[in-house]
């Protein structure tokens, strides 16, 4: 099966993961993606093939030679909350323009509803002139995050073995649940998985080689109001929604998602949900520098306080987590895999570009489990969002630069 193919067919699982279920895999069409991904896995002819009642997926390429390190390559099966990914409707359309300074690229997604990818908006659209894309029709994300990971990691495999004289040490493959909502390491057996290092195919546009990423943590904030009729409401009522507004304009207003780049760190207001009585405010933090992100959570542990002592006791309650850490400090003792990476996209013709992750991978917290995961790109575009597309040359240059790592090591 070529690769473009087989990103179509993965995209039509709907494998949206979801943080309330308290279950693993936490959406009942990730475990059916990955009892299909398994059985392609066997099908392809790699071996020890397991999937566990987690969702998780690993199988192995033996060695063909000896002396060679043992490699893994991870990716993930979800895709995000953050956009629909049910009924996906991908096309493959052609950039067309002129690559001149004033073109101007648009793509109707959806004529009927004005859904429109445009190049004014994402100017990146204008690197892929003349190439083949794939977009959806503007009314759910696409999934190349994660699954051009996966179709570019199974291709690769697939290669290896149809062409058993390219000589490589033994290699693994492991695929996730639930990275999305921050727990698809949460069961994942790095001793089992028995690598030296791995890489996770999980980046953006072409190029991307990626080992520093937020420092992650993930927060709720409970308000608690008093609900009486609004006739007779004076000095009785304490509206949560009120209040709970109160809270969120005391963060700064600049150090937001949308406000923020490179090493800048964020706080993010991902839903507010409520009434007079009760109001929940779910938050995600972000920052690159280890001691600000503790700042982060220790001032929204003041706001809280702060609305305490306004309103009373018990009116506002914290919950916290960590999610993952900054890989950077894991990674640094062992740059000679960094290294290899940028060799392998140079030898296929790509531009390596370093730069820190403005998110996380499985890879992260791997990297504190003992097993150096540095990111790769999947050449994907606009990840989580109606207007995602994935240019084909770059899920192909992908997939080469996985067979290069792997020859090179």
């Amino acid at each position: 099966m070529n690769i473009v193919d087989r990103f179509l067919k993965y995209v039509s699982f709907h494998t949206t993961s979801d943080e309330n279920t308290n279950m693993t895999p936490s959406t009942p069409g990730q475990m059916e993606f990955a009892q299909c991904l398994a059985d392609e896995l066997r099908q392809v002819g790699l071996q020890d093939v397991t999937l566990d009642s987690n969702g998780y997926i690993m199988a192995t390429l033996p060695a063909n030679c000896e002396g060679k390190p043992t490699i893994g390559f991870i990716a993930h099966m979800d895709t995000a909350p953050d956009a629909s990914g049910k009924n996906i409707k991908p096309r493959i359309v052609k950039v067309q323009g002129d690559n001149v300074q004033g073109t101007k690229v648009e793509i109707v997604l959806n004529e009927a509803e004005d859904i429109v990818l445009s190049s004014e908006k994402y100017p990146e659209l204008l690197n892929y002139i003349g190439q083949d894309i794939i977009v959806t029709n503007g009314k759910t994300l696409l999934g190349a995050d994660d699954k051009a990971g996966i179709a570019e990691i199974v291709t690769a495999m697939e290669y290896l073995i149809e062409h058993p004289e390219i000589q490589h040490g033994k290699i693994r493959v492991g695929f996730t649940p639930d990275e999305e909502i921050g727990q698809g390491a949460d069961h994942f057996d790095v001793k089992a998985f028995g690598c030296d290092w791995a890489y996770t195919i999980d980046g953006g546009a072409v190029g991307e080689l990626e080992y520093e990423n937020f420092n992650a943590a993930a927060c709720k904030i409970h308000i608690h109001g008093v609900n009486v009729h609004p006739g007779i409401a004076y000095h009785k009522m304490q509206n949560s929604m009120r209040i709970a507004f109160q809270l969120a304009v005391m963060l700064p207003r600049w150090e937001t998602p949308e406000h923020t780049q490179d090493y800048e760190g964020f706080y993010h207001l991902i839903s507010m949900n409520g009434s007079v009585e009760e109001t929940t405010l779910s938050y995600i933090i972000r920052d690159h520098d280890r001691a600000r992100f503790e700042s982060r959570k220790r001032e929204l542990e003041h706001l809280v306080r702060k609305v305490n002592r306004e309103y009373g006791d018990g009116t506002a309650e914290i919950e916290m987590r960590d999610q993952y850490y900054n890989m950077r400090e894991k990674i640094e003792p062992v740059m000679h895999i960094i290294d290899l990476a940028e060799e392998a996209m140079k030898a296929v013709g790509v531009t390596p570009k370093v730069k820190p992750i403005r998110g996380g991978t499985d890879g992260a917290r791997l990297s504190f489990e003992g097993l150096p995961c540095p990111n790769i790109f999947t050449g994907g575009e606009n990840f989580h969002s109606r207007y995602e597309y994935l240019p084909i040359p770059s899920l192909e240059k992908a997939s080469e630069v996985i067979l290069e790592i792997i020859k090179k090591a």
